[in-house]
C-alpha cells in the first residue's frame, strides 16, 4: 500500500482493513491502479476518494450492507431522469463506486459567498431537490423503496421534541395538543425523499451546478422532509426569514397550485425538525462543549455553537407563528433565540 499518495489519511489509517479492502476492490473492478487515496469527509466517514491516472471517483462502504445496495439502486434509477446526483459506476459486494461530483462543498461555499450569491446557490439547491423528487416519481420509486417515519413511535418521538424548551427553563404551553400534533405530522408515503439534505451533503462542480450526494437513508414520505433538512441546517449563513422567502419562491414556481398545502406541512414539520436538531445540539454541548464554526463546517458536524442554536430557534419561531397548532410556541422560541445570541462566541474547541 506504500505506493499510494495519501491526502488527509495517516499511513497507519491506510493500512486499515477497510481501506485496503476498498482499494483492492476498486483496482480489481476497474482494472486500473489507484494512485492516491484521500478522505475529504474524514476517515470515519463511509466514503473515500480514489484517484486513478485519469479520473477520481468515490468508493462508499456503509456499515449496513442493505443501505449500500438501497443507495446504489436509488441512484441508478434516479440517474435515468436527472443529473443532480452522482452516477453509480458499479457495486462490488458491499462497496459502491460513484462519480466525483466536485470538491466544493455547498456548506463551505455558502459560508464564503456574498449574500446575493448565497441566495442563488440556495435557490439552485432547492430546485435540485425538486428535480430529484420528480425523477423519483418518474422512476416509480414510491412503490419500490421503504416508507420513512410511518410508525407511531417515530411520530410520537418527533412530537415529543417540543419538550426541548423545558431544557431551556420554560414550560410547554397548555395549548400545545401533542395528540393533534401527531395526527398532523403523520403523512402517507407518497413520493421519493432523499433525507439528510444538509448543505454538507451537496457539492458544486466546476460549472457551478449543485449536486446532492449521500442517499443512504432515502425512502418514501411526504416530500417536505428534504427541504426541512436543508432549511433546518443550523449552519446556513442566511437569515431565517430570507431562507423561508427563498423556499416559498422556488416552491411556488415548482408546484403551482399545490404549493400552499406543501408549504403548510413544511412549516409544521420544519418546526419539529428544528426542535430535534436543538435537542442534538444540547446533547452534544453537554458532552463536548461548544465548538467553533470553522470546525463544525469543515467536518460537517452538529452545529454546537450558540449562533447556530439561535438560528434554529428563530426558524422554529417563524414556523410556529404560521402554524395554528404551534402558535403558542412562537414567543418561547424567540426568547430562546435571544438567550443563545447573548452567549456570543464562547471559548470553543478549534
Amino acid at each position: 500500500m506504500n505506493q499510494h499518495v495519501l491526502t488527509g489519511i495517516a499511513p497507519d489509517e491506510l493500512k486499515s482493513s477497510r481501506i485496503r479492502k476498498i482499494v483492492a476492490s476498486a483496482e480489481s473492478f476497474f482494472e486500473d491502479k489507484v494512485v492516491a487515496v484521500s478522505a475529504p469527509g474524514g476517515t470515519s466517514r463511509a466514503s473515500i476518494k480514489l484517484t486513478f491516472s485519469d479520473r477520481t471517483i468515490f468508493a462508499t462502504r456503509r456499515p449496513n450492507f442493505r443501505r449500500t445496495h438501497i443507495e446504489a439502486f436509488a441512484l441508478g434509477e434516479l440517474g435515468e431522469f436527472c443529473e443532480d446526483i452522482p452516477m453509480v459506476l458499479g457495486v462490488d459486494e458491499d462497496i459502491m463506486f460513484q462519480s466525483d461530483v466536485g470538491g466544493r462543498r455547498l456548506n463551505i461555499e455558502l459560508s464564503q459567498a456574498r449574500e446575493d450569491k448565497r441566495v442563488e446557490m440556495l435557490e439552485e439547491a432547492i430546485a435540485a431537490i425538486f428535480r430529484i423528487q420528480a425523477a423519483g416519481r418518474q422512476a416509480g420509486l414510491e412503490t419500490r423503496l421503504p416508507p420513512l417515519g410511518d410508525s407511531d413511535e417515530w411520530i410520537e418521538s418527533l412530537a415529543d421534541s417540543v419538550s426541548v424548551i423545558e431544557r431551556m427553563g420554560k414550560h410547554v404551553p397548555a395549548q400545545i395538543d401533542r395528540t393533534a400534533c401527531c395526527e398532523a405530522l403523520w403523512s402517507p408515503a407518497r413520493q421519493f425523499v432523499k433525507w439528510d439534505c444538509r448543505s454538507g451533503n451537496a457539492a458544486i462542480d466546476a460549472t457551478g451546478k449543485v449536486r446532492w450526494f449521500d442517499f443512504e437513508y432515502c425512502g418514501v414520505r411526504h416530500g417536505a422532509e428534504d427541504f426541512a433538512w436543508l432549511l433546518g441546517d443550523e449552519t446556513l449563513p442566511l437569515r431565517p426569514r430570507l431562507l423561508m422567502e427563498v423556499m416559498d419562491f422556488v416552491a411556488r414556481s415548482e408546484l403551482g397550485a399545490k404549493a400552499p398545502e406543501f408549504l403548510s406541512y413544511l412549516r409544521l414539520y420544519l418546526a419539529f425538525h428544528c426542535m430535534k436538531r436543538l435537542e442534538l445540539i444540547l446533547d452534544e454541548r453537554a458532552s463536548r462543549g461548544w465548538l467553533s464554526k470553522t470546525r463544525i463546517r469543515a467536518r460537517d458536524d452538529v452545529g454546537v455553537h450558540p449562533a447556530f442554536a439561535a438560528q434554529l430557534c428563530t426558524i422554529a419561531a417563524i414556523c410556529a407563528a404560521e402554524t395554528p397548532l404551534l402558535k403558542a410556541l412562537e414567543k418561547h422560541f424567540e426568547s430562546m433565540a435571544s438567550m443563545f445570541r447573548r452567549m456570543g462566541n464562547p471559548p470553543a474547541k478549534s
